[in-house]
């Protein structure tokens, strides 16, 4: 837990979770002025509630249950002033692991048309598919970071597969997403 008299565990919190914060908000919002915004209210709000951040377990959906709700807010207001802004590739400044320039460029081709897919999905089932297939989390832990139920996080990842499988961008990736295909990531 974060306290005043430790501000060293702030920057720890900051250190281990910034970076699957950040992924997490670039996939659900896609945009990257949106997605610093996002981030940055979210550590904002960690910070103002340090008090009640849960230990152990409870701390990880907590933590991205205080994300998606930032990207939700943010998602809200861009509702509001939709057409004002250029879209941005926020995901492009993601690094990669060494991969050669022929590969690259297919990963940058692959992620590109995934993360049209996914973004085009309604947020009530992207925010679940983003925390369960990019953040790791697992349905219980989902179901308390955006306040559902199990059944309804089980519920929406199986529509939002569906949906991807059916989606034409991604029929020639043969990436397997199937909702039989998937039954074993649970």
């Amino acid at each position: 837990m974060v306290t005043d008299s430790n501000p060293g565990e702030l920057e720890e919190l900051l250190q281990q979770w910034y970076a699957p914060a950040y992924r997490t908000a670039a996939l659900l919002l896609g945009d990257a002025a949106k997605v610093d915004d996002a981030v940055q209210e979210a550590f904002l709000r960690l910070w103002r509630f340090r008090d009640a951040l849960p230990e152990g377990d409870g701390l990880r959906p907590w933590i991205y249950r205080v994300v998606v709700n930032a990207c939700y807010s943010s998602a809200r207001t861009e509702t509001r002033h939709a057409g004002r802004r250029a879209p941005q590739d926020a995901l492009d400044a993601v690094a990669s692991s060494d991969p050669t320039p022929d590969e690259l460029a297919d990963q940058r081709d692959r992620a590109s048309l995934v993360r049209q897919a996914i973004l085009s999905l309604p947020t009530g089932l992207r925010a679940p598919l983003v925390l369960r297939y990019y953040a790791g989390l697992s349905e219980k832990e989902i179901a308390t970071a955006i306040r559902r139920r199990p059944g309804t996080v089980k519920s929406r990842l199986h529509e939002a597969r569906r949906l991807l499988a059916n989606d034409p961008r991604l029929a020639h990736l043969g990436l397997g997403l199937s909702s039989s295909s998937q039954e074993g990531a649970k």
